[in-house]
């Protein structure tokens, strides 16, 4: 008999990016599908194509902690986790900021961080507000953000609501 389908229900591409890695490197990736919704606000479209194409499927959420609302207020979802700011914050705090900083580096970022950094409006601010506004300030930028900071994350600092997922995925599979 098959198990039934996992499938993770994450806000937009970004998030995708990062939960490929982070479910690669705990062993679960082959267990379980990610869906960016496009938004969380499009979560009942999402679990009503489920429903109706893949009833037996196990539908599982990961949501920013401002927009939880959403996630737990919509039926048919198994399990919901809930990242403390939102999951780039998660990442951002499991790395450290300074060796976020590097990862920048390495990205040949770095250049255009400092620039940032030394906009009035962001100057002074803590680095971790800077790293995360950063990320979303060029097309295309949040997803690979996202992917090397995962790539960067180790085993055993995964950020818990993603641990958590990770091992309901393990236990529904």
């Amino acid at each position: 008999m098959n198990d039934p389908p996992v499938v993770v229900l994450v806000e937009g591409h970004s998030d995708v990016a990062a939960l490929e890695v982070l479910a690669q490197a705990q062993g679960v990736r082959d267990r379980l599908e990610l869906v960016a919704m496009g938004g969380v606000t499009n979560i009942r479209h999402h679990l009503g194509v489920l429903a109706a194409q893949r009833p037996e499927a196990i539908v599982l959420g990961v949501c920013d902690a401002g927009e939880r609302r959403y996630l737990e207020r919509a039926d048919g979802l198994a399990g919901v986790f809930v990242c403390d700011r939102d999951l780039e914050d998660e990442l951002i705090r499991a790395v450290g900021p300074e060796q976020v900083v590097d990862l920048l580096d390495e990205l040949g970022e770095l250049r255009r961080f400092r620039t940032f950094q030394d906009q009035p409006e962001w100057r002074g601010r803590e680095l971790v507000d800077q790293l995360q506004r950063f990320a979303g300030t060029k097309s295309g930028r949040k997803a690979v953000f996202a992917r090397s900071l995962a790539q960067a994350i180790d085993g055993g600092r995964v950020p818990l609501p993603l641990a958590q997922l990770f091992e309901a995925v393990q236990i529904r599979a």
